[in-house]
């Protein structure tokens, strides 16, 4: 009788177990007259921003011992910034690398307004390129401080290339000329690059992120016993990969000379130097007017520096946070093994804080790892303990509704309506195809570390074949309920590409913040802000006297305003993330429509400075002097 009855009950025990635990993993989701509530601030247009070129390819020539994993190479280079060219007061020339033909075009942003132009592409000439190289990014810098924006190419297969531009007038090929970044030019695989001003000297400074191994001929169809040519050596802890260069710079204050260079890449520690890093995120989180950095990696642990620089002499400590009960060791801050894609940051009114978001893959039935929003826990100084070592942040993605969107790389906050809470815009997808690889990548990611780095005993990936082919990219949007949602969907921005990089912009000038999108064997689009429910904005450009007699912008500045009585604030940062690079100014939403006084923090080679500004909405620029004045324009 005893044993019929443990028969019975266990069972329903187990039953009814597996159904309460299903009841807690179930996500929250909107009814439809929240979603309809939630979706009224936003509308946007799609409009293309290029189209198919003449005999464009799908996939690269590879060298041959990738040749069975052909694809999976293939899967990255598209990209996308954007900046001012013409003086328009606002960013809406783009910068796009369409890698169906390898093309870095410079063009104006489709609707923007202003004079027009001719596309033109940036090609190195006079400097050693051929078919074994491809451009993976392009990032808009004054690097010679003459008041006319340059571009930094970066590739797979040589180092970059500083496209020094000579003068504001009618954007055209003939104004860039073609400098090496490093002399001689070495064979580098760079997949992320970003800027800031790392020494606190006032000069714009380079990282960049070289994926596979310095050396390796990766494009290169003739490159046969390549013995440079290695794939990671693990899927959660790999350090073999090119090495990640840091790289100060010095303008000589003559227009159109490259400033001098000083690589500093020893500051890096041992776990960023080696890592296969895929983008980076710049913020000064401890307020001393220097940006400390998170590394997104592939294959390993992220990696959250803090800054401790002096003029000429570059010092991070690492930061590892501790492990609770209650996070799985892949989610400790220091410690995670997913796949670091992308970063961003985003402040809310009242933060101490910025949360870190990091993208990762999170296919589900597939490599279901989660997405990471590192949130502030609360202490009272975060800057003393970020100083000392010591992470003041949780992770609370899951917690947020933000932890899971498919195969994910570049994200982007800001404030689409204008409501003072950040929106974050992510892209996904990886190879699109109609044969499913998922079972052959589960079995890879469960082998053995000590197989991984020899491509020959990889399962072959080829055109046709699918991971993560289908997903589409989501406008995460916070509700009433703290939790965020993806409105993607029911705002009809859900085409399935394969997207890489993002460039936000209010390209228009009509206050609303617009986006850029690089998608990867597809044409890239512009998702351009239409909605008439959003509130206000002022944009405010912040520049200051340069090295060859220009205004360049502040990179790093910190704004601050008050929404509702709580301090909103934001920093300028916008090569931040993974192929996509935002227009340089800063964003202040004024939902009530009204003036608010904005208190600018910067940093130059002399000291610290702060001063305030009334503004309007609309686009301004800001002068800030070597003595701490902000003269509005």
């Amino acid at each position: 009788m005893l044993s019929l009855l443990r028969r019975a009950v266990v069972p329903a025990l187990a039953l009814a177990l597996c159904v309460a635990v299903g009841v807690f993993t179930v996500r929250p989701s909107l009814g439809h007259a929240e979603a309809e509530e939630l979706t009224s601030g936003f509308a946007f247009d799609t409009v293309k921003l290029n189209s198919a070129p003449p005999d464009a390819r799908q996939q690269r020539e590879v060298q041959p011992n990738l040749e069975r994993i052909r694809a999976w190479i293939s899967a990255v280079g598209a990209a996308v910034s954007v900046t001012d060219l013409r003086g328009l007061g606002r960013a809406a020339d783009a910068c796009l690398v369409d890698p169906r033909d390898d093309s870095v075009t410079v063009l104006p942003v489709p609707g923007a307004g202003g004079s027009d132009y001719e596309r033109f592409t940036l090609t190195p000439d006079g400097l050693p390129y051929d078919a074994t190289m491809a451009p993976m990014g392009c990032v808009p810098a004054d690097l010679d401080e003459n008041g006319a924006m340059d571009f930094v190419v970066y590739y797979w297969g040589r180092s970059p290339v500083v496209f020094l531009n000579s003068d504001r007038g009618e954007p055209q090929a003939g104004l860039f000329t073609a400098h090496e970044l490093i002399s001689p030019m070495e064979v580098w695989n760079t997949s992320a690059l970003s800027m800031a001003d790392v020494d606190g000297d006032g000069h714009l400074d380079i990282i960049a992120g070289n994926y596979f191994p310095d050396g390796a001929r990766v494009l290169d169809p003739e490159a046969r016993g390549d013995a440079r040519m290695r794939m990671q050596h693990s899927m959660g802890d790999a350090q073999n990969a090119g090495i990640n260069r840091l790289l100060l710079t010095d303008p000589t204050g003559t227009a159109g000379e490259l400033p001098r260079i000083t690589d500093a890449s020893t500051a890096m520690p041992k776990s960023s130097a080696h890592a296969w890093t895929l983008a980076f995120g710049w913020q000064d989180l401890t307020g001393n007017q220097l940006p400390d950095l998170y590394v997104a990696n592939d294959f390993g642990p992220d990696d959250l520096l803090v800054n401790a620089s002096e003029q000429g002499h570059v010092r991070f400590t690492e930061v590892v946070a501790g492990r609770d009960l209650t996070t799985p060791g892949s989610q400790v801050l220091g410690h995670g093994s997913f796949k670091g894609m992308g970063v961003a940051y985003t402040w809310d009114p009242g933060d101490a804080l910025p949360m870190i978001t990091v993208s990762n893959i999170t296919t589900p039935f597939a490599l279901h790892e989660s997405n990471y929003a590192f949130v502030s826990d609360g202490r009272q100084s975060p800057g003393d303990a970020l100083l000392a070592g010591e992470s003041p942040y949780k992770q609370a993605a899951e917690q947020l509704g933000m932890a899971r969107s498919g195969w994910s790389w570049d994200i982007k906050s800001g404030d689409f309506d204008n409501s003072g809470t950040d929106e974050l815009l992510q892209t996904t997808g990886f190879l699109k195809g109609e044969r499913n690889r998922w079972p052959e990548l589960q079995e890879l990611a469960m082998g053995n570390d000590d197989l991984l780095n020899r491509p020959e005993l990889w399962p072959k990936f080829q055109l046709g074949d699918d991971l993560s082919g289908h997903e589409s990219n989501p406008l995460w949007t916070r509700a009433e309920d703290g939790r965020y949602y993806d409105l993607a969907s029911e705002l009809g921005i859900d085409e399935p590409h394969l997207s890489r990089g993002l460039a936000l912009s209010d390209v228009d000038g009509d206050g609303t913040l617009d986006a850029l999108v690089a998608n990867q064997w597809e044409d890239s689009v512009l998702l351009r802000n239409r909605s008439s429910n959003a509130g206000d904005a002022a944009y405010l450009r912040l520049l200051r006297p340069g090295a060859a007699g220009g205004w360049v912008d502040v990179i790093g500045a910190q704004v601050d305003h008050e929404i509702d009585g709580e301090t909103k604030r934001a920093q300028l940062y916008p090569s931040n993330g993974h192929a996509g690079a935002s227009g340089p100014e800063v964003q202040l939403a004024l939902p009530d429509g009204e003036s608010t006084e904005a208190t600018i923090t910067w940093r130059d080679s002399n000291s610290t400075h702060r001063s305030t500004v009334e503004v309007q909405p609309g686009h301004h620029t800001v002068e800030l002097g070597t003595d701490g004045t902000a003269v509005l324009r």
